[in-house]
């Protein structure tokens, strides 16, 4: 709401003589820092100042809203804004009349700044039955201001209040590349961001257990800028696999919109800012990758069997290694089997089949084998790459317990080994920690599956994989 601020100033410090100018800036400033960086003007932290202090600005002449000027407690506002992110639908049921209700949130934003959403019954499906996406404009009617659970505004929605398409055009709210910010101008933290960057790394879909024993999914990732000069970690909470794209590549250009930018953790990463999200963030790709491409795969390893799936190593055409994921089909395949595939979804050098995936064994006696693909240790270079390794054990493997940064306490266990060209330490974490204490000094191994990391101490090493293979060779 667009008010005289310094007259709201004026009514304040008469309805509070006790209250001085300074000691009224020095609560406003408070306010601000308690509710958070990019939520409010001035102007908005003094009406929540106001209503802490029992005063009222209700004579005051009131113009045009936007979401800066907002303050808990404001009413009767009407709204036009762009659409940034929505979340899934709730339900529950009330306690005394087994009444059905159903619930959602969407964050929308204008030129001013962005807020959350509560809608309920009816209004919760507006989204899908007008098509609408991120960025378009929307039109919210008699909505009110209250607050959250972590004491920042929300907008709710009341009876008689409603949301839909806005006609027409408004200049004055950027589209949603106008509020796109690319790896580099990242520089504090922020609510709802959109943010631009290359994958840099192969994202993973790590399984987890929330505060309410619940098991849940993340996707955890690199975003780097186009020189590949900045990384910043990103993580995806509570995500919905089924709205994730379908194929993530290295260098895959993408957009973030609805994130959280927060200050990095050294443990989790690289110490630089960290790009946060939850089941109401977007990733979309910017470029549209080749639908129902089939893919050729010669399996190396015996499946692995976890939660329901069997996982293979497999090497494709190129003789570059896949990992492969199957769910339901796997008696299909068996160990130097080769099939023609289209995957269900592909992350980087993860391959995922489910039932209705098209697969086809076929026999194809040009196709690169298991030792064509095999690497010595002075070729092994790019970190993040996948090696198939035969090598002798150069020193007897040792086990130690760590704890993770998730306090976990687990077994980690390495060792140093050989060809005719170097040596490269080999470290097994948990269950492939138990792989290596098997060995012995003068064993002589192959290793399928293994990947290049950067030691702590800057040094490159080979890390087993859950899903790596180590065998002796006689």
């Amino acid at each position: 709401m667009s008010l005289d601020f310094k007259k709201m100033i004026d009514i304040l410090l008469e309805q509070k003589p006790d209250i001085n100018l300074e000691q009224l800036k020095e609560l406003i400033e408070e306010k601000k820092r308690k509710i958070g960086a990019g939520y409010l003007t001035d102007q908005g932290a003094l009406f929540l100042v106001a209503a802490d202090l029992g005063a009222s600005f209700d004579n005051v002449q009131r113009t045009k809203r936007g979401i800066k000027d907002l303050y808990i407690g404001a009413r009767d506002l009407d709204l036009t804004v762009r659409l940034l992110s929505t979340y899934p639908i709730r339900v529950f049921t009330k306690r005394d009349t087994n009444e059905r209700i159903e619930n959602r949130t969407i964050s929308v934003y204008d030129a001013g700044g962005s807020i959350k959403v509560r809608l309920w019954d009816n209004l919760t499906h507006v989204i899908e039955e007008n098509r609408l996406k991120p960025g378009d404009l929307i039109q919210l009617n008699n909505c009110y201001v209250k607050s959250a659970l972590n004491g920042k505004p929300i907008i709710n929605i009341g009876e008689g209040g409603n949301i839909y398409p806005y006609e027409g055009n408004d200049i004055t709210i950027p589209d949603l590349d106008g509020i796109t910010s690319n790896i580099d101008n990242v520089k504090s933290e922020k609510e709802n961001a959109v943010i631009s960057g290359l994958i840099s790394s192969i994202p993973r879909i790590i399984e987890f257990t929330d505060s309410r024993g619940e098991r849940k999914k993340s996707l955890q990732t690199m975003l780097s800028n186009d020189s590949g000069d900045r990384k910043l970690r990103v993580a995806l909470w509570n995500i919905d696999e089924d709205s994730l794209p379908k194929f993530f590549q290295i260098n895959f250009p993408v957009r973030i919109i609805g994130a959280r930018i927060k200050e990095g953790n050294l443990q989790y990463g690289n110490g630089d800012y960290e790009i946060h999200g939850d089941e109401g963030t977007i990733i979309e790709l910017k470029e549209k990758p080749q639908d129902y491409e089939v893919h050729s795969i010669r399996i190396i390893t015996d499946g692995r069997t976890e939660n329901g799936t069997v996982n293979y190593i497999g090497i494709d055409k190129d003789k570059n290694l896949v990992y492969v994921n199957f769910q339901g089909i796997s008696d299909k395949v068996t160990l130097n089997s080769i099939m023609d595939c289209i995957p269900s979804r592909i992350f980087g050098n993860m391959v995922f089949l489910k039932e209705d995936s098209y697969l086809e064994l076929v026999e194809n006696d040009s196709f690169p084998g298991l030792e064509e693909c095999i690497s010595k240790i002075k070729d092994i270079k790019t970190v993040g790459d996948s090696y198939i390794i035969e090598s002798i054990i150069l020193q007897q493997p040792n086990t130690t317990q760590v704890n993770t940064k998730n306090g976990e306490l687990v077994s980690v266990a390495d060792t140093l080994i050989g060809d005719d060209t170097g040596e490269i330490r080999l470290v097994g974490w948990r269950d492939s920690s138990n792989e290596l204490e098997k060995l012995k000094v003068g064993d002589r191994v192959r290793i399928i599956g293994a990947l290049l990391n950067t030691g702590r101490e800057g040094k490159l090493e080979l890390t087993l994989r859950k899903d790596s293979s180590i065998s002796n060779l006689l």
